[in-house]
């Protein structure tokens, strides 16, 4: 049930020269050999998009093994099915999910296949989600739920013994699971790719377009010893059309069932002030950073701002490329010059319809966490010189 004919489109991608980038440092004085494994491993792609496929396949290339082979399907009545075609008895099992479209198909058919490896005595089980599903639902809003900590019970109860994941939406996910989880970082991807591709980068400068992106920002441009600026505020709407109520007298207050000695103070609701840059951008190139590009508004509006300010040149940088709806036409419309993700998410199909995005591939990090964990290695060495704002 799986196709493979996106395999000449996935290989454009831009791939990072041997061996792995280091934050801060492009070269390593002591490459690792990618290719020494241990017996008794087993990688398994758990879900039928070619692109997860392809990251199997260049994972497994690396490593010297052969992807394991399993049938994960849909039946007509759109239940998961899955069915493992080798012995894991004994073996440590890694499962690779890339979050296609249909991210809770995606959800159960990791879940199935790693309880079909539980139930099968595997010795381990390794979950590898580059992206982890519903990580911008990770905190509590008015009578919502928290439903990235929903995920991570479910993983655990499955069996999922270890989980290897990148660039976590909000680090303290980690805490959700009771299972150890190595959360690995692109940024040294995504520094190598601007000191190797974008011509005269010394004369950029990054910036963060909120200032809850402004420690990641920070992050870049100390390693590449860059200037920063924040866009904060957000536009101002005419003064015509602003006779919505909000500058009206504030309501009476009420004690309802509150003792009426008792008041309660109210909390000052938030406005923001007019948008504005907090740095000099004028006549350099501007590199938008953020964790993840889904609903491309901000980074449209962010990049107009920006062009008013002087840049004459716009990226965006992100890990994650979601990319929903009509995202490809607004960036191809839109003042953004390139905007460069990772392939930790497919988006083949985006691509096609803008030519502007560029996608960096990440499955060298990927498959040496892999090998490390498997050998009983350190997982130090891919976590050198990042900090708690990387």
């Amino acid at each position: 049930m799986r196709c493979e004919n996106t395999e000449d489109e996935l290989s454009a991608a831009w791939v990072p020269r041997d061996p792995l980038p280091e934050c801060g440092e492009i070269s390593i004085q002591d490459p690792v050999d990618m290719n020494h494994t241990k017996g008794g491993l087993v990688i398994f792609t758990a879900n039928s998009h070619p692109s997860s496929r392809e990251m199997g396949k260049r994972i497994s290339e690396r490593l010297g093994v052969e992807l394991g082979k399993v049938q994960v399907y849909q039946e007509s009545n759109r239940e998961t099915r899955v069915q493992v075609q080798e012995s894991v008895r004994g073996k440590d099992v890694f499962v690779i999910q890339t979050v296609s479209k249909d991210v809770n198909t995606t959800i159960m058919e990791m879940l199935i296949l790693v309880y079909a490896c539980r139930t099968s005595c595997a010795r381990s089980i390794t979950g590898v989600l580059p992206y982890f599903p519903y990580s911008k639902q990770c905190k509590m809003r008015k009578r919502g739920s928290i439903v990235s900590k929903l995920i991570a019970s479910m993983m655990c109860k499955a069996g999922l013994t270890h989980l290897i994941t990148m660039d976590l939406h909000q680090k303290e996910i980690q805490g959700f699971f009771n299972i150890p989880v190595d959360n690995l970082r692109a940024s040294p991807f995504l520094l190598q790719y601007i000191q190797e591709e974008i011509p005269d980068y010394r004369n950029a400068v990054i910036v963060a377009k909120s200032p809850a992106s402004a420690k990641r920002a920070q992050s870049f441009a100390e390693r590449l010893r860059l200037g920063l600026a924040v866009i904060h505020g957000e536009a101002q709407d005419a003064e015509s059309d602003q006779v919505d109520g909000r500058h009206s007298p504030p309501t009476v207050k009420t004690t309802g069932a509150i003792h009426p000695s008792m008041e309660i103070p109210l909390l000052i609701p938030k406005e923001k002030p007019p948008i504005t840059v907090v740095g000099d951008v004028g006549g350099r190139i501007a590199i938008i950073v953020d964790d993840i590009i889904d609903d491309v508004d901000s980074f449209v509006a962010a990049a107009e701002t920006l062009k008013e300010r002087g840049a004459y040149k716009i990226f965006v940088m992100a890990t994650h490329g979601i990319l929903s709806l009509d995202a490809p036409r607004f960036i191809e419309e839109s003042a953004i010059d390139e905007v460069v993700v990772t392939n930790t998410i497919p988006h083949e199909l985006q691509k096609l319809q803008c030519p502007k995005i560029k996608t960096v591939d990440i499955s060298m990090i990927l498959s040496e966490a892999i090998r490390r964990i498997h050998n009983g290695e350190s997982m130090s060495y891919l976590f050198r010189n990042i900090g708690m704002d990387d």
